[in-house]
């Protein structure tokens, strides 16, 4: 789309205002490489979309296509002008969370976002020994209810079958509960206490989930009627 217009921020919306391109930007600065990965990320984006999106965004030399070395399929990397589109995704993000946060529908809590954002939050160097389990069982859930987070050397896999190991901490919650712990606006503590999660395991990790287990980049930010 063309606006037409001088301004800085009218070229700007040229070049990053279509539909889906923030968001295909926000999982390319969380580490999405392949296009399998970001449409993980973005389960409702269509592949012609999601492909037309990556093609704008190398016309525009926001992103860089590479070859996979020996492999079919291409990677996509951030160039500069795409490492400093940074700055803007997280002002919205905050916006978003002051302003829209009351917006929240129940179709708008995606279980399978929420275990890509929390494998993404592991600190694996917290697990010690060659392979750590986390299960998350969600009560509210009649499908997918039921996910493994394996942390081994330093990587760390998410699984929907149980992959047979020892588990070092269970997890036991319904989804909109999780989504605001990991969000920032429930504390993990006031959720047991509340029993609305119920935690076991080695206690070195159910003592403070929130030391190895990252909250949002926008936890804590109170919305915009409590400031």
């Amino acid at each position: 789309m063309e606006y037409g217009q001088f301004c800085p921020i009218a070229k700007s919306m040229e070049l990053i205002g279509e539909r889906w391109t923030l968001l295909v930007l926000r999982e390319l600065h969380m580490g999405a490489r392949r296009f399998n990965e970001l449409q993980r990320g973005l389960p409702l984006i269509s592949p012609t979309i999601l492909t037309k999106r990556l093609k704008e965004l190398t016309d525009a030399e926001i992103i860089v296509r590479k070859k996979i070395a020996g492999q079919n399929g291409h990677e996509y990397f951030l160039t500069q002008a795409g490492k400093e589109t940074l700055p803007f995704i997280l002002a919205v993000g905050q916006w978003g969370m002051r302003w829209a946060r009351g917006d929240l529908k129940d179709t708008d809590l995606d279980v399978g976002l929420l275990m890509l954002y929390l494998e993404r939050s592991i600190k694996a160097e917290y697990f010690p020994g060659g392979q750590s389990v986390i299960h998350f069982k969600f009560t509210d859930l009649d499908k997918l209810n039921s996910w493994w987070l394996v942390v081994k050397e330093n990587k760390v896999d998410t699984c929907l079958e149980n992959p047979g190991q020892e588990v070092d901490v269970y997890l036991t919650t319904d989804l909109k509960t999780m989504i605001d712990c990991w969000m920032g606006d429930l504390s993990y503590k006031n959720a047991i206490n509340d029993k609305l999660m119920t935690v076991y395991g080695q206690p070195a990790l159910t003592r403070n989930i929130r030391e190895w287990l990252c909250c949002s980049v926008f936890a804590d930010l109170p919305p915009a009627e409590e400031i």
